[in-house]
């Protein structure tokens, strides 16, 4: 009996042995596999957290580059002037130090001075000074000596601003013989009727706001120099006055623009006082502007700016009611709306220098072979761009199609190809996307010799409100944006067109204030009026 069941209790111990080694093995096949679980789990958070910190790296230094540097990837010509005025500055005053130890120096250089100068403008008043010897007399023989040539030199001289008082005297005639008979001229209209200022320095004062960024409380030191005591709420009554009697023209600029078949459009934040608040509020210049120099056109470039509280696409659509045409901008979804509306006549383009700027801040901030790329391809249809600028838009449109199409259309196909190789939460899975979101906007210009590349027309228009902004800080109410946004409009419009606007100001407020017609406004604007100088 005993030899009989040995075996089977040493095939049930052999047994238990593999069933707890099999129970083993699995937990250990259990464990490993949720070990592997939690390290795919642990790399693919790692790869969201890089990606997370990848963006999140790209959104500081686009906060940083908005906050302290350079809007454009290009270098800023103020940035570069400032750094050449200093090495030029530094080049003159050693110079300077050498003529002082070597007077043949001095007259080498006076002498290539004189022949790189140039004239002066002919307009300018010429006060002759006639440097005479202290003795004509012949020293040989004492006879006198007559004028047999002369040296002629120019040199620019300056007056400092002087103000004047204008006394207007109305004398008054009576008859000796019949009572009451008085006689006296009318008095000349004022732009502001018991006031001091002449229109001209109410011009004086809109020009140095708004074209020179004078604000209005460094005009009223200015003045306080020359012993005036006129103080900044008193200028900027003159102003509002000046952006009253003015509004007509803003009004008519704004509906030539709108007649327009093509134009721009953007929009930048205006800073303005909240007083119930206590600090400022966000509002925003619309900005529409029409140039068509680069095709040939024929209508006069202009510019206007329209106040609004805010950025919402109503505003857009009040601004562009009655527009009809080809509208160009960035890829802002406000106006992506108007295209929207039954029947709409309003075709969207859409601008390159917004979608090479996104590549061009991912390139810049760590190596993308991707970004670099697509800014060689995209900087290829730049160099077609400029080599026809300027011509007609017939020919601008030929060798779009024959050169610049297939540029763009491969830059289509091996965009769409990068973008299934990247991470779809990406930076540049981003950028791409925006391009491609654009896409029948941004290829317009191919069908179009009138349409341009980019809105940097409008972008450029802008850069005057900035620099106002940086200088007077804010708007003190939405009224006043709404006239900083009507003088900006004339001053632009007149420096477009290459009139001075000061003289504009001066001749177009003295004819609006002696009841100009208003079937006449079109002489008054700043193209039509330079014409009419001219001749």
């Amino acid at each position: 009996m005993t030899l009989a069941v040995a075996p089977f209790a040493d095939l049930d111990a052999l047994r238990g042995a593999f069933v707890a080694q099999h129970a083993l093995l699995t937990a250990e096949r259990a464990a490993l596999s949720r070990i592997s679980g939690e390290l795919a789990a642990e790399r693919a958070e790692k790869a969201r957290v890089i990606e997370q910190n990848d963006r999140l790296r790209h959104i500081i230094r686009q906060l940083q580059r908005m906050q302290f540097g350079r809007r454009s990837e290009t270098i800023d010509p103020g940035q570069l002037s400032l750094a050449l005025e200093e090495l030029e500055q530094a080049v003159a005053g050693a110079e300077a130090e050498q003529e002082k130890r070597q007077p043949a120096a001095r007259t080498e250089r006076a002498k290539r001075h004189s022949q790189g100068r140039g004239s002066l403008p002919a307009h300018l008043p010429r006060i002759e000074v006639v440097v005479e010897p202290e003795d004509m007399a012949c020293p040989c023989c004492g006879g006198a000596m007559p004028v047999i040539g002369e040296d002629r030199s120019e040199r620019l001289d300056v007056i400092p601003a002087q103000y004047q008082v204008i006394v207007t005297r109305r004398p008054k005639y009576a008859c000796r013989s019949c009572a009451g008979a008085v006689v006296q001229a009318a008095a000349p209209a004022r732009l502001i009727e018991g006031g001091l200022p002449t229109e001209q320095l109410v011009a004086d004062v809109v020009v140095r706001k708004y074209a020179d960024h004078c604000p209005l409380y460094r005009q009223a030191q200015i003045l306080d120099r020359q012993g005036i005591a006129i103080d900044r709420a008193t200028l900027a009554f003159w102003v509002g006055y000046a952006s009253a009697e003015l509004k007509p023209l803003w009004r008519r600029i704004r509906e030539v623009l709108l007649a327009s078949t093509r134009l721009f459009v953007d929009e930048t934040r205006a800073p303005v006082l909240d007083p119930g608040r206590g600090r400022t509020k966000t509002g925003y210049f619309w900005t529409l502007a029409r140039d068509d120099r680069p095709w040939g056109g024929t209508d006069p470039p202009a510019v206007l700016y329209s106040y609004a509280p805010g950025r919402s696409a109503e505003h857009a659509v009040a601004l562009l009611k009655g527009f009809a045409g080809v509208l160009q901008t960035d890829g802002y979804a406000a106006y992506q709306g108007l295209t929207s509306r039954d029947g709409s006549a309003v075709t969207l383009a859409h601008c390159w220098a917004h979608v090479r700027r996104k590549f061009y801040d991912i390139a810049q901030g760590s190596p993308s072979p991707i970004a670099a790329e697509a800014l060689r391809r995209i900087a290829v249809v730049y160099e077609i761009e400029a080599e026809i600028r300027g011509q007609s838009a017939a020919a601008r449109r030929a060798v779009r199609q024959d050169r610049t199409k297939p540029v763009v259309e491969a830059l289509k196909v091996w965009l769409l190809e990068r973008l299934a190789e990247v991470s779809g939460k990406s930076v540049i899975a981003g950028a791409i996307r925006y391009a491609l979101g654009l896409w029948d906007g941004l290829i317009r210009f191919l069908d179009d010799g009138r349409v341009e590349i980019d809105s940097n027309t409008v972008e450029r228009s802008m850069r005057p409100i900035a620099l106002n902004r940086k200088n007077a800080l804010f708007a003190g109410s939405d009224e006043g944006g709404e006239n900083w946004a009507l003088l900006a409009s004339l001053i632009e419009t007149c420096k477009l067109n290459g009139v001075n606007p000061q003289a504009w100001l001066t001749d177009v407020l003295t004819r609006l204030v002696n009841n100009w017609p208003n079937s006449r406004l079109d002489e008054l604007m700043p193209w039509a009026w330079s014409a009419a100088k001219a001749h």
